[in-house]
């Protein structure tokens, strides 16, 4: 029996909907975050050293790691329609998206949330205007350009296309919706970046992804 180890607002939640598309039989453990540091608890050091989410146990075998979750369900369960030959061009696409997503462009949208965060966290009133300073120059010469250079080649792939791979849905988007759900909850970009927003409100209207939201319960990124 799969458990999957979920936290509250958290990369967990695409692995429940990838876990609803591929129709398995599991059973959800459900961890709540610390109210004043927003971390996940100890007791998922338990499952896994690193005590974080998503982790989930496979009868004796424990997987942490979003993309490699990812790969073990596709591939262990999954049938042909989430499978590519490997070498060909569609599988390179598979494995860039599938890798990209917390590789390249969450790393940029994490350090977004840190500064912000920097800028908002308690401090001696004499130490703000220099820890805003410092976050705001970071901010504009480095870590928002990389964002929208990110944003830009996400939604120009998504231009004209169903999917990030073909015409049908696999682990690449399980993957690469968590940072669009994480650019639209610190971003606004509707008008910016349409078919990223189309693409996501397809996902979200996925009966798959309603029932993965109804097992989860609430979903709200920080900002």
């Amino acid at each position: 029996m799969i458990t999957l180890h979920h936290l509250e607002n958290s990369r967990s939640q695409r692995i429940l909907w990838l876990l609803e598309e591929l129709g398995l039989e599991y059973q959800i453990k459900h961890y709540k975050r610390d109210p004043k540091t927003n971390l996940a608890p100890p007791e998922l050091v338990a499952v896994h050293p690193l005590g974080k989410s998503p982790v989930i146990t496979d009868d004796d075998l424990t997987i942490a790691e979003s993309g490699a979750i990812v790969e073990y369900l596709v591939h262990r369960y999954g049938n042909d329609d989430w499978k590519f030959e490997p070498g060909t061009q569609q599988w390179i696409d598979y494995n860039f998206w599938t890798h990209y997503a917390e590789g390249s462009v969450m790393p940029m949208l994490v350090m977004t949330l840190v500064f912000n965060q920097i800028k908002k966290g308690p401090m001696p009133f004499f130490i703000r205007p220099i820890a805003k300073g410092i976050s705001n120059k970071v901010m504009s010469g480095f870590v928002q350009p990389n964002v929208d250079k990110h944003l830009t080649l996400i939604e120009k792939s998504l231009q004209g296309k169903e999917w990030f791979v073909g015409e049908r849905l696999t682990g690449a988007d399980i993957q690469m919706i968590f940072p669009i759900e994480a650019a639209a909850a610190r971003n606004t970009f509707a008008n910016k970046y349409p078919a990223m927003q189309a693409y996501m409100a397809k996902v979200h209207a996925r009966p798959a992804y309603k029932k993965a939201l109804e097992k989860g319960g609430p979903y709200k990124l920080m900002k």
